[in-house]
């Protein structure tokens, strides 16, 4: 699902979606800092590195590959702190192995780190539930949620970007379905065994100023 750099700098109107894309995930990035405290480094480091080795699961569908996202568990973990956890995360994925590269790092943060912080927002409160199968089915609805979000956002750069990558912009979203029903049970099953081993990192959450 990266962007790449070489497609929206091609014409004006991608450059401008470079820029503004930059512009975003700064904000973002700024607010997610702005809420991290200390105590919550180590689980922003261990989603980090989840976020980025997800990268390298490829699932062949339709002539191409897509990759587990895992944005919406960060989104039920970490809230606005996907930002950053994302940021690190692309950058990584860019420098080591070229994926849509640094100059779109920006957008893809938004692509990516956008969905997961509005699933935050839509999910956590049935996460933090007494109910456990209503926990597990929001972990399913935020990984639903969170792949098929960024594959719609994608869609829109692209189609923002030119005419000539409307169709490209079309196929973004239904070759992104497996992925969003393969993370759709990853997300839930994470959230069943995190509330089972590890339930303070939910009622952390629970905590945090929304």
């Amino acid at each position: 699902m990266h962007l790449s750099e070489g497609i929206l700098a091609a014409t004006r109107s991608g450059q401008l979606v470079l820029a503004g894309g930059m512009l975003l995930a700064a904000g973002g990035v700024a607010v997610g800092l702005r809420r991290l405290q200390p105590a919550d480094m180590p689980r922003t480091a261990i989603l980090t590195s989840a976020f980025f080795v997800a990268s390298l699961i490829h699932v062949p569908v339709i002539g191409t590959q897509v990759h587990l996202v895992l944005n919406g568990l960060l989104g039920l973990v970490l809230g606005w702190s996907a930002f950053p956890a994302v940021l690190m995360g692309l950058v990584l994925q860019a420098v080591l192995f070229g994926f849509g590269g640094l100059l779109a790092v920006g957008i893809n943060t938004v692509v990516m780190a956008g969905p997961a912080v509005v699933c935050y927002y839509l999910f956590w409160r049935w996460v933090v539930g007494p109910d456990e199968r209503l926990a597990w089915w929001a972990g399913v609805g935020a990984g639903f949620t969170g792949v098929m979000l960024a594959a719609l956002l994608a869609a829109v750069v692209l189609m923002a970007t030119g005419k000539a990558f409307t169709e490209l912009a079309r196929l973004v979203v239904p070759v992104q379905l497996p992925a969003a029903c393969i993370d759709a049970v990853v997300t839930g099953a994470a959230v069943s065994f995190l509330r089972k081993v590890r339930p303070e990192v939910f009622r952390h959450l629970n905590q945090r100023s929304v």
